[in-house]
């Protein structure tokens, strides 16, 4: 009798761990946690290039389990289909999915609208994709820039010189289709030397992340620092406007240093 109460326990403690499980879902006996099961049929419907059915323009190329964008800068990304929804695995990006036929994909973007796209069949879109790997971008204006200024009788010199550097910056923006993609940029590094006469005031390199304590940093992990602009000098000394973007967006903080005629150096934010 004692075995077949515990017979009935087990039986009904796994009953109720597979009614807890929804579709498309899987619950590990180990830990417990709940994870999505792919369709891998689906994966498979997708395989190939695919258009827009209006204008034929082309959207992305899905070989096995990458996705690849016919501009250079956009970088692949990883996907997978859940249930009724195509995610890009490098952005966490959930898009639903409308209607997938061997030659028929409609997803809604990110704005709601319904993107339809068909499997193309024409040889000549293959050559959208013959490239090298996507560009990892330097996002700057002016490389470098200098000047004389006189200041209650005095001469001073000052130099700015923006470096790209090999730091990586990943931004997010969105295909046509409203599909959102992960851009890679160089970050910069900014010089600044200050002289009165021969003498050296000042010379320092200047950082994004020496702005995090006024900048968030969400905003910062995404941004480049762009520019820097010599706008004038006063008594408190020479001021500089650094810009830090994200670059394609039109997302900018604009943070003002100062740099007094003893060489310290202070930062105020004055622009979002």
């Amino acid at each position: 009798m004692r075995h077949s109460v515990i017979l009935l326990a087990a039986t009904s403690l796994l009953a109720l761990a597979s009614c807890s499980s929804s579709p498309g879902s899987s619950t590990s006996a180990a830990t417990g946690v709940v994870t999505e099961q792919e369709s891998r049929e689906a994966k498979a419907l997708l395989q190939g290039i695919w258009v827009d059915e209006d204008t034929e323009e082309v959207s992305f190329r899905v070989v096995g389990d990458t996705i690849f964008y016919p501009d250079t800068i956009s970088q692949p990304t990883y996907f997978k289909i859940v249930k009724d929804s195509l995610v890009l695995s490098a952005v966490g990006t959930r898009y639903a999915i409308v209607k997938q036929l061997e030659h028929v994909f409609w997803f809604k973007n990110q704005n709601g609208d319904v993107v339809k796209l068909q499997k193309s069949d024409d040889p000549i879109h293959v050559f959208a994709f013959v490239h090298d790997r996507p560009q990892v971008l330097t996002y700057t204006e002016v490389v470098k820039n200098d000047s004389v200024v006189f200041y209650n009788g005095e001469r001073y010199h000052w130099y700015i010189a923006i470096n790209p550097t090999k730091y990586k910056v990943h931004a997010k923006s969105y295909s046509n289709d409203g599909m959102e993609v992960d851009n890679v940029y160089y970050d910069n590094i900014i010089h600044i030397s200050m002289f009165q006469g021969a003498t050296k005031v000042f010379s320092s390199d200047f950082r994004k992340q020496q702005y995090g304590g006024k900048i968030p940093a969400k905003f910062l992990e995404q941004s480049v620092l762009s520019m820097m602009e010599y706008t004038g000098v006063d008594a408190r000394g020479f001021h500089f406007v650094a810009t830090i973007c994200i670059p394609g967006g039109a997302s900018c903080y604009k943070a003002e240093n100062i740099i007094t005629f003893n060489g310290q150096l202070t930062t105020t934010l004055i622009e979002y």
